[in-house]
This record gives structure tokens, sequence and C-alpha cells, in this order.
């Protein structure tokens, strides 16, 4: 599973440090799944029962890898959705997805 997760994080990258504005979105989207399966690896997977109050001593799951999960999916759905629609802006305004063009004339 670790080599899995290098592998998302180097192409995730690679993307980021590309051209196009489209790559970068991509990019970040593969580091942001590379850092879900980094933390369902890290959390493990425990026996027992689900944590609830009232229940004899038994040995129940931590649920705190399940809620940084679910936490993490959310927050890297809605980067890229913004990532996207901000993209999808500059593309109308200046209608490339190069992030030289982008930068302006000075830039280049």
């Amino acid at each position: 599973m670790a080599f899995v997760i290098g592998i998302f994080f180097s192409i995730g990258t690679y993307l980021i440090l590309t051209k196009s504005l489209l790559r970068i979105i991509l990019g970040t989207s593969i580091i942001g799944h590379g850092a879900l399966l980094l933390l369902l690896t890290m959390g493990g997977l425990k026996q027992g029962g689900a944590p609830l109050l009232g229940a004899e001593a038994a040995p129940y799951a931590d649920p705190l890898p399940q809620a940084l999960i679910l936490t993490a999916i959310v927050i890297n759905f809605g980067t890229t959705a913004f990532f996207l629609v901000l993209a999808y802006r500059a593309y109308q305004e200046f209608k490339s997805d190069d992030m030289k063009k982008l930068r302006g004339p000075e830039h280049e």
C-alpha cells in the first residue's frame, strides 16, 4: 500500500508541475486520493464493536480514522469543484489554459 501511495503522490506532483491548468487540478485531486489512502493505511483494520455509549466494556473499533477519511473526501471534492470553476472562468476570460499565457506577457 505504501508503494501505491508513493505512486499517487509522485503522479500528482508531476501533474501539478505541468503547464496545463486542467492537469494541475487533476494533480491536486490525485494527491488528495493519495492522502486518503495514507489515512486509511495509518488507521489500520481494527476488530471490535461499534463505539456506543452505555455498551459493556467490550473492545471497540476506533472511529477517528473513519471520521478523518470522510472529512478528507468532502474537502477534496470541494477544492476540486472550486478549482474547476476557477479554471472554467479563467478559460472564458483568457481563452487558454496554459499557465504561461495566464501569467501575462511580462512573464514570457
